[in-house]
């Protein structure tokens, strides 16, 4: 693929966490982008409209990832996209067929299919690190890597739908990519922090970190947690999609703590909140590597500035009194 011109692009779901970040710096390197929301005129995406370059380069667009046709719109002419829309469910769902495979799986795939009619050059996908490391057959020893894949059934199984609806997304896609010919690169996440655009609405990962520091619980196990920066994420997007050697899958992730080490971190600098009073050892699962994506030239911030900078936007946001 020749060097990505800078043309439209779209990115879905636009009004999330981590695709307002998309979009923001899309925004500041003069894209064009095309934002797909439910509905253009809802004041949840007031802060869509106030980024910095949004008056002459951002058009939200109406769509739904299982309403093709919008999709279609939204992304003629187009020449690249950023697929980040995707539910997260809460811990428990009445109908996880319909409410959570169908919108990853099949709005995936419309997507896909609406690139190839477009003749878009490149989509960047937002996957997970939960299409990773819920695989049982994987040596607890062994760092995973790209090669690893959740086991489907066992997802579905331990009734872990976001990791089932995740692994089935990506793993659909590259191979309705192979039949198609399209160019396809996915990133996969850990667990992902740092402060928030949007005013709202507010997503699972700013939820756990917002509840760390205000629940006051009485005990919590000490898992290790493998932590990214929303804003690293979004610059590891435009690199897989400007760089024409990226290919595959690409873990994204930054930093690897215990959550008490996090907890203790943020006591220090915001010493007033109501943090765990105690936490109980367990035993530590496989860790993950990001070493390919650095090849590629990927750099992430301290963990100290992505913990400061959430606060102070939860803060801002209302999100922590």
């Amino acid at each position: 693929m020749s060097v990505v011109a800078k043309g439209k692009v779209c990115v879905t779901g636009a009004g999330g966490f981590l695709a307002s970040w998309v979009v923001d710096l899309l925004l500041s390197k003069d894209y064009f982008v095309h934002g797909t929301v439910r509905d253009p005129d809802n004041e949840k995406y007031s802060h869509l409209k106030k980024l910095e370059k949004a008056g002459d380069k951002l058009k939200l667009v109406k769509a739904d990832l299982l309403d093709y046709a919008s999709l279609q719109s939204a992304i003629a002419g187009c020449i690249g996209v950023f697929h980040v829309a995707s539910p997260v469910p809460s811990s428990s769902v009445p109908n996880p067929e319909v409410e959570v495979m169908a919108p990853a799986v099949d709005g995936t795939l419309n997507v896909l299919k609406a690139c190839v009619e477009a003749n878009v050059k490149r989509v960047v996908y937002v996957s997970s690190a939960a299409a990773l490391m819920m695989n049982p057959n994987w040596s607890k020893n062994q760092v995973i890597d790209e090669s690893c894949w959740s086991d489907l059934e066992f997802c579905k199984r331990t009734e872990n739908w976001y990791c089932a609806s995740k692994t089935q997304a990506e793993s659909e896609a590259f191979e309705f990519a192979k039949r198609t010919g399209i160019s396809l690169v996915s990133i996969c996440p850990t667990m992902v922090f740092g402060p928030v655009l949007q005013q709202h609405t507010v997503n699972a990962s700013t939820l756990a970190l917002a509840k760390l520091l205000k629940e006051g619980f009485e005990s919590r196990e000490n898992q290790v947690r493998l932590i990214v920066d929303v804003r690293d994420v979004a610059q590891a997007l435009l690199l897989v999609y400007e760089k024409p050697e990226a290919e595959g899958r690409y873990i994204c992730t930054a930093h690897k703590a215990k959550e008490k080490d996090v907890v203790e971190k943020l006591k220090s600098l915001y010493p007033n909140y109501n943090y765990p009073k105690s936490y109980v050892e367990v035993e530590e699962r496989s860790t993950m590597t990001s070493e390919k994506l650095q090849k590629l030239g990927w750099t992430f911030r301290p963990l100290e500035e992505t913990l400061v900078d959430s606060v102070e936007s939860y803060r801002k946001a209302k999100i922590l009194d």
